[in-house]
């Protein structure tokens, strides 16, 4: 997929993001009023997001886009009080569309889900713009940052449009390849096999064996929702109905999302296709994942996109940590304190990394990163 631009025709650089900030400005283009699915404070808007303004400011901004499908506060202790506190000015938005019927915004298959680049990128600029008029001087620097839905939004960016931004940090993003992998194609899988007690099944979906001790309360919690939701989204015409149907159905009955064959399915993968990474990143990136994710396993999802990334020649531009023992969900570190480890503590060294990295101090390299006999809340050392 070719790098995507404005359409400002043959303009530089310069005034193209001129172009871009005054359309951002003027609000009503780029933000417009359609399904108003997130309806927080009581305002009707599409769109949501907080800028929050630090009074000792460093010179720099970074913008992240919510993960899951929530709201725009959703960074706040994982990331924005940890920037704010390093003096850069936080942007982040809600995406667009919120919550489990967030398939239920835009005109065809994926829209809901590329709107949510889109918005980041206006955010991008309005935050710019913002923090120029707060401070009469633009950003020295702006740097993407987000986990999960949000990893992926940062990998997107720096593929798409890297001008805007200087650096990213990628936090066990979600892979999103027409001919897959993605979650389309190993969470049905997954959902046929678990009930039945085949471990093996389960192990060649993707989800390593190791963290079998966290798949009852991922196909309890996550699994099933997941698939449906975004199987709604991207295919809503295979079971005929445009809302998701009843949870946890037996494999083999009719409209089971554990029957659901990706593969098979041309107009999903179009719909998929719309809003695909390529791994042609044009800034620098760092991504760390847990090799125990139990909702987007690691040899599904960052393992393939690190691969990609070097297969298109930026490999330069990129750091890969594989963090032993965490998970997609740090609050289960508290339920197994002796078997996980948070991410937190490591996208917080990730992200210091970057900044010693665009002042000229390369990170670490790419490794996976052992998890220590006494695991620490709050350190995470990358080498």
């Amino acid at each position: 997929m070719a790098a995507r631009t404005p359409p400002t025709g043959g303009l530089t650089r310069r005034r193209r993001l001129r172009r871009l900030a005054r359309r951002g400005h003027a609000g009503r283009r780029l933000l417009p009023r359609r399904l108003h699915l997130h309806t927080n404070h009581g305002w009707a808007h599409d769109s949501q997001f907080v800028i929050r303004l630090p009074k000792d400011w460093n010179g720099g901004l970074v913008v992240a886009g919510s993960p899951g499908v929530r709201e725009q506060y959703a960074n706040d202790r994982a990331i924005s009080d940890f920037v704010l506190a390093r003096g850069y000015a936080f942007a982040a938005t809600d995406k667009g569309n919120t919550g489990v019927a967030f398939h239920r915004d835009g005109d065809r298959p994926g829209d809901a889900i590329a709107e949510w680049n889109r918005r980041v990128t206006q955010l991008t600029i309005a935050a710019k713009a913002v923090v120029a008029q707060r401070y009469c001087r633009p950003p020295s620097r702006t740097l993407a940052t987000g986990l999960s839905n949000g990893g992926y939004l940062v990998r997107w960016q720096l593929e798409n449009f890297p001008w805007l931004y200087d650096g990213g940090v990628d936090w066990e993003g979600t892979l999103w390849t027409k001919q897959g992998p993605n979650l389309l194609t190993f969470l049905p899988p997954a959902l046929a096999a678990y009930p039945r007690g085949d471990k093996a099944s389960v192990i060649a979906a993707g989800f390593p064996a190791e963290s079998e001790f966290l798949w009852d309360f991922h196909h309890r919690v996550y699994w099933d929702l997941t698939q449906r939701i975004y199987r709604e989204e991207l295919d809503p015409t295979w079971d005929g109905d445009t809302e998701a149907g009843t949870p946890f159905c037996a494999p083999g009955t009719p409209a089971c999302d554990a029957d659901y064959d990706y593969a098979s399915r041309p107009q999903a993968q179009r719909a998929v296709a719309r809003f695909a990474l390529t791994g042609r990143i044009g800034k620098p990136l760092l991504t760390l994942h847990g090799t125990l994710d139990t909702l987007l396993p690691i040899s599904k999802d960052s393992d393939v996109y690190a691969q990609m990334v070097r297969d298109a020649g930026r490999g330069h531009l990129f750091r890969y940590y594989r963090i032993e023992g965490g998970t997609h969900v740090d609050a289960l570190y508290d339920a197994y304190p002796d078997r996980l480890r948070p991410l937190t503590p490591c996208h917080r060294t990730a992200f210091a990394a970057l900044e010693g990295w665009l002042r000229g101090t390369p990170p670490p390299a790419s490794a996976t990163v052992a998890r220590p006999p006494v695991v620490s809340a709050t350190d995470c050392a990358l080498a």
